[in-house]
């Protein structure tokens, strides 16, 4: 169903639509040989091995754009491509309590959901994910330094008082006066 025919629907009906959805992304997440999550910077997969498997036993491979786990002389557990590339040295996998692969994989692309894991795997609805609210601290310098600027203009327009923009008009505004004491801005309309 496209965008337009979802837009169209009364809300009982989009109620109705959603919930079928979840319930068939549900059975097919579960489906699955492992289960996984995501934040919008990395990709958590936990891959159950049988009870006692030692990390010696196990075959996994992590690419670029390729996941493989197995365990040595079986079908591979999952094998494929994946949706999206990786940072080979930021992605990683351990062995948990000896039955359970737990792989990290860090996201080349931090600003993007991932549709699924492996390309061939059913891809989930990326448009009904629920974020965790992050923290400041959480944010690179250059994007908390941007959030943290919106965040004291609003606070400035609520209170009637200048943007950060405005106090910097003001402040070139009286240099250049000073500078030049010879002109009159007393009838001058600055915006």
């Amino acid at each position: 169903m496209s965008d337009d025919e979802y837009d169209k629907l009364t809300s009982e009906e989009r109620e109705a639509k959603d919930k079928a959805d979840r319930e068939r992304e549900a059975s097919e997440q579960t489906a699955l040989p492992y289960s996984w999550r995501q934040e919008l910077g990395e990709v958590d997969i936990a891959v159950p091995v049988g009870k006692g498997t030692r990390a010696r036993d196990l075959a996994i491979t992590i690419q670029k754009k390729k996941l493989s786990v197995g365990i040595k002389g079986k079908d591979k557990i999952m094998d494929g491509e994946l949706c999206q590339e990786i940072k080979l040295e930021d992605s990683t996998w351990t062995l948990e309590d000896q039955e359970s692969v737990l792989i990290h994989l860090e996201k080349v692309n931090k600003q993007q959901w991932w549709d699924n894991v492996l390309t061939h795997h059913p891809k989930i609805d990326t448009r009904k994910i629920q974020p965790e609210n992050s923290k400041l601290s959480d944010l690179d310098g250059e994007t908390r330094g941007m959030v943290e600027k919106m965040m004291f203009d609003n606070q400035q327009k609520q209170m009637g008082k200048p943007t950060s923009d405005e106090m910097k008009k003001m402040e070139a505004l009286k240099k250049f006066q000073a500078a030049h004491p010879e002109l009159d801005f007393s009838n001058a309309k600055i915006s």
